[in-house]
């Protein structure tokens, strides 16, 4: 009898875990909130705000009486069963390439997007459009600025990704930061379309 009822106790508990599915999906709207705020501090120049402190330590996580709930508890990491998701996007690396590039859009881009030489891409870079406006003794300089900055972008999509262990989100968060930088860009800057296409703000 005992050994019925732990065959099918066992049963029921492989069946339960075969129906608890995690899915780890992308944090889109988390993720666009970061984004923001990490574009906004470069185009706008200022220091990001600090993360406020409080003096209370974090209440503890409540537990439920209902053995149902302990069993899934056990089952779905907190991460998963989170309400909730966030996304890191502050590491020393991020750090590093935020203060070049801010310091990169004050000194050296702002004027040209300002200009109309250089936009936006549809994938989240930024592209030389108009090399006829500069003259000539100043392309070489203003090229290798736009290759400086793009260098610094792909590695900052790449590190916010692995920050959050899922590098295969690299390709996300950069179509997230691409929409983000072409919504915050003033008015007459230009940026691609989907397509491609040049337009201004």
């Amino acid at each position: 009898m005992r050994k019925l009822i732990y065959g099918l106790l066992t049963t029921c508990l492989v069946a339960l875990v075969g129906c608890v599915t995690i899915n780890v999906y992308f944090p889109e709207a988390a993720a666009q909130k970061a984004a923001d705020q990490f574009i906004g501090t470069v185009l706008e120049n200022t220091a990001p705000a600090p993360a406020p402190k409080s003096d209370q330590p974090p209440a503890p996580p409540k537990k439920s009486s209902q053995p149902s709930a302990m069993l899934l508890d056990l089952l779905i990491p907190a991460a998963y069963a989170a309400d909730a998701p966030n996304i890191r996007i502050q590491t020393p690396t991020t750090d590093a390439i935020h203060g070049r590039m801010r310091d990169r859009f004050s000194n050296t881009l702002a004027p040209l997007f300002n200009s109309g030489v250089i936009g936006f891409t549809q994938d989240g870079l930024v592209a030389v459009r108009d090399a006829a406006k500069l003259p000539l003794d100043q392309r070489a300089s203003v090229s290798a600025a736009v290759a400086d900055e793009n260098r610094d972008r792909n590695a900052l999509y790449r590190e916010v990704a692995n920050a959050n262990n899922h590098p295969e989100w690299e390709a996300q968060i950069r179509a997230t930061f691409a929409k983000g930088w072409i919504e915050r860009a003033r008015a007459g800057w230009y940026y691609q379309d989907s397509s491609g296409a040049w337009k201004q703000k």
